[in-house]
């Protein structure tokens, strides 16, 4: 995907000049190498600069690795470490670091082999938090080579998140639906997070849509969207071409849009005047954006479709966004859930959108209608949804999240797609999460989140973690489903 970004982490050692220098170069050489024997070389960069206690060490090595293309950068304890020094290069490099420090090698070496950078670490701490640098410290940050090693490449996640965003901008298109304020949150978190944003009217898509019929294009992107859903040569359905014609308006307005920012997100008010005037839904059109890496959210949701790049970012795969729907009923439970999974019934939900997930997420995927809609308005004005049963497998819920008054609050959960029909309509899946029922009542109710919530497929909650973290989130504002020992600071002890 050509919407995130390519992290090359420069790894940079430092050393105390009071330490033998020689130790944490060749501990710098020896993470180096077992970084390549166990990972993508191309990774990481190491610079030959070591720093010990002059400034000016500093400014070589932050000029070393700039030179060498790193957007990211890690300062590796090699012995206890010039707190200033190591300190100022994190302060100075514009982008995502990380500090961590390395373990003492035999008991045959503590006299001249010893390090200290266990010490080192907690005034590496200390002076990051002087001077308000924000940086990754992993779990446990201090390891031999291989645990370094394994270190760098769990940054890489939170690192495309954090480069990422100060390099995103978020394309809106018109306001939220009415009764739909949930999705209407404050954009100043925004600006804080570094992401820019342009919000636009839908009388502008809809002129660019006007503007775009005839394009010479259009057949290329209906012959694609056919061999997609699997149509044979003249089956093609009707509401193609209209489609079609959509997916290339938005594509050229994020290129002649984008302006100086590298990645890109939109969202678009889907309904109700989207179907008067466009006479189609957009629902396919935004999965297959985001097959390219570009999220789509619905009704505006501008905090959803930032949820949905920074799994993106994460994950380095296609992600959705779905409604935190509607219960399991209690026959599907019985009949399908109970005594075959591990999951009690408040546990389980459906997540549902009219029809927005991918392609390849879903089982025997189809086009269709939108039924909600359909509802209030003449079917063929609905058609567009891509729809089928989500496809079982491990997934992580998680949303990031500016509260009415401006402040950054998230939460993030793993779980999976259960292997159950869902008897539906949409982009719909019958999902599990243990101590759901608790986690919607005291954390998504109790800390008033909207009804969409964004789907990685996989297990990515310590990276998404980190990455909140990271990004400015306080920990206390990032909740998970806590377990059944650990209660919720709401919830009655007597319930």
């Amino acid at each position: 995907m050509n919407n995130i970004p390519k992290i090359k982490v420069g790894i940079v050692a430092v050393s105390r000049d009071c330490f033998p220098a020689s130790l944490a170069e060749n501990r710098r050489k020896a993470l180096t190498a077992a970084y390549n024997k166990k990972y993508d070389a191309a990774d990481i960069y190491e610079c030959p600069i070591t720093i010990i206690e002059s400034e000016i060490d500093m400014v070589n090595a932050l000029e070393d690795i700039k030179k060498a293309g790193c957007n990211a950068l890690c300062v590796y304890l090699g012995n206890f470490g010039p707190e200033i020094s190591e300190t100022l290069l994190a302060k100075h490099f514009d982008g995502p670091k990380m500090f961590c420090a390395a373990a003492e090698e035999s008991q045959n070496d503590l006299m001249d082999g010893r390090g200290d950078a266990y010490c080192g670490m907690l005034n590496a701490s200390y002076n990051l938090a002087l001077r308000n640098v924000r940086a990754y410290i992993p779990e446990y940050p201090v390891g031999n080579a291989e645990e370094c090693a394994d270190m760098i490449h769990e940054f890489l996640p939170v690192a495309r998140v954090v480069e990422g965003l100060s390099n995103l901008k978020i394309i809106s298109f018109g306001p939220r639906p009415q009764n739909f304020l949930a999705c209407n949150a404050p954009i100043k978190q925004l600006y804080n997070l570094d992401v820019e944003i342009e919000e636009e009217s839908e009388l502008d898509l809809f002129e660019s849509y006007q503007k775009h019929e005839g394009d010479k294009r259009i057949p290329e992107v209906v012959a694609d969207m056919a061999k997609e859903m699997g149509y044979a040569e003249g089956k093609e359905p009707a509401m193609l071409p209209k489609l079609a014609q959509y997916e290339l308006t938005l594509l050229d307005w994020v290129d002649e849009h984008i302006g100086y920012r590298k990645y890109v997100a939109l969202t678009t008010k889907c309904w109700p005047a989207f179907q008067d005037m466009f006479k189609f839904v957009p629902c396919y059109v935004n999965s297959r954006l985001m097959r390219r890496g570009i999220p789509v959210s619905c009704e505006v949701d501008i905090y959803g479709t930032l949820s949905e790049y920074i799994g993106l970012c994460v994950s380095e795969q296609e992600v959705t966004l779905l409604d935190i729907n509607n219960s399991v009923p209690h026959d599907m439970y019985d009949e399908s859930i109970k005594g075959k999974y591990d999951y009690n019934f408040t546990d389980t939900f459906m997540g549902f959108h009219c029809g927005n997930t991918c392609s390849t997420r879903i089982n025997d995927a189809h086009l269709s209608f939108q039924r909600i809609m359909a509802r209030t308005h003449p079917q063929d004005w609905c058609d567009g949804t891509i729809e089928g049963d989500i496809k079982a497998g491990d997934i992580t819920f998680y949303r990031l999240q500016s509260t009415a008054d401006a402040r950054l609050r998230a939460y993030v959960a793993q779980g999976e797609v259960l292997d159950v029909a869902t008897r539906s309509f949409g982009g719909i899946g019958v999902f599990a999460i243990h101590e759901m029922g608790r986690f919607y009542r005291y954390w998504l109710i109790g800390k008033n989140f909207p009804h969409h919530g964004a789907v990685a497929f996989g297990h990515y909650g310590k990276a998404i973690f980190d990455a909140f973290k990271y990004i400015g989130v306080e920990p206390e504002e990032i909740g998970y489903n806590q377990p059944a020992s650990l209660p919720y600071p709401a919830e009655n002890p007597f319930a």
